[in-house]
């Protein structure tokens, strides 16, 4: 994959900009095509159903190892100059932000990367919440909340001053993380069997495990000709949200890979929604409703920023090539969904069902 002379025309920057928007678009497309939602999944999983939104969930998850994993055999990508894997992991964030982000998007309806496909198709409850997220998001990577995260984040942290290799502390062999992808994969497809998922459906489920697969290798080939040093990083929504804020309020803010993905997968989800003819205005139902949306996504902006990631970018993107705080924050936003819909939701809806 020759990139330089792109990067030559273009520059750096812009480069990164460019490729952002191009795994947003693949990622907005195929997750408002798929109605791919982690929120979803837990809520089925709580109410004791292996269902369509489980099922699209376990493909994109499976299909997204499978992708960065063959990549990495490959030879397209390195998952250990990861940004994510070179910097030192919090325990204690991964346990504390994932349980808040997961309590935060069952009540908000929707984890951020889902808010940002919905509010893209007119969903204004999405927008405010995506609003409230990014916001909070910035407070707790720069501002008030900042001191809190990093209290927090420095209770228990990876020894060695970098993330941990989940398969390398194993001691697993190379190829180990493809055969649990592909092994996952036929799990997914025969849950998406029994539950008559259609063909169409889950092509756009395995593309948003391709568009994180995409990510990676997008900005690794960056870093390898680019004259300054450059993340190596995929999709994700916590920190992208809050700097695509300060990308409108800062004159002097720069594009880079997370702009461009905001604005790729707001544009994917929206020329999808088009096509499918999904794009109309949707408000709050009510005034419990908003008030929930509106802590859950104050709870996400924290607990996102906190765990390293959002149900995306810790529990896809970092999970893709195994970062162990990573597949521990997934495990907490899991624990965390779970208890807030058999606590909180359940007993408010009175089996009366529940919509994502």
């Amino acid at each position: 994959m020759d990139i330089l002379p792109l990067v030559e025309l273009y520059g750096e920057a812009p480069a990164a900009a460019l490729f952002g928007l191009i795994a947003g678009a693949i990622f907005g497309v195929a997750a408002q095509r798929s109605a791919f939602c982690l929120r979803a999944a837990t809520v089925e999983f709580a109410r004791g159903k292996l269902g369509p939104r489980m099922s699209v969930w376990l493909l994109t998850f499976s299909t997204a190892l499978v992708w960065v994993q063959a990549a990495e055999l490959a030879g397209l990508m390195r998952g250990s100059e990861a940004r994510m894997m070179a910097v030192t992991g919090s325990w204690s964030g991964a346990i504390i932000g994932g349980l808040l982000f997961g309590i935060g998007m069952v009540l908000a309806r929707g984890c951020s990367g889902r808010l940002l496909v919905l509010a893209a198709t007119g969903n204004l409850r999405s927008v405010v919440s995506g609003l409230i997220f990014a916001v909070v998001g910035q407070m707790s990577l720069h501002g008030w909340l900042s001191p809190l995260r990093d209290k927090l984040a420095a209770l228990w942290i990876t020894p060695g001053g970098k993330n941990l290799d989940l398969l390398g502390a194993l001691g697993l062999p190379g190829g180990t993380g493809l055969a649990l992808g592909l092994g996952l994969a036929i799990a997914a497809l025969t849950l998406a069997r029994m539950n008559r998922i259609s063909a169409r459906k889950l092509v756009f489920g395995a593309g948003v495990g391709f568009a994180v697969a995409a990510g990676w290798v997008l900005t690794f080939q960056l870093s390898q000709v680019a004259f300054e040093p450059v993340q190596i990083e995929s999709i994700t929504f916590t920190g992208p949200s809050a700097n695509m804020l300060m990308f409108f309020l800062d004159r002097s803010a720069v594009l880079e890979f997370d702009i461009g993905l905001v604005v790729g997968v707001f544009l994917g989800a929206f020329l999808a929604a088009l096509a499918g003819g999904d794009l109309r205005f949707q408000g709050f139902e009510s005034e419990v409703n908003m008030r929930k949306a509106m802590i859950g996504a104050a709870l996400m902006g924290f607990g996102g920023m906190l765990a390293g990631g959002c149900a995306i970018g810790a529990g896809v993107t970092g999970g893709s090539i195994f970062v162990a705080t990573a597949w521990v924050a997934l495990l907490c936003m899991w624990i965390g969904a779970v208890l807030t819909d058999l606590l909180i939701d359940q007993p408010a809806s009175s089996g009366l069902g529940y919509r994502a």
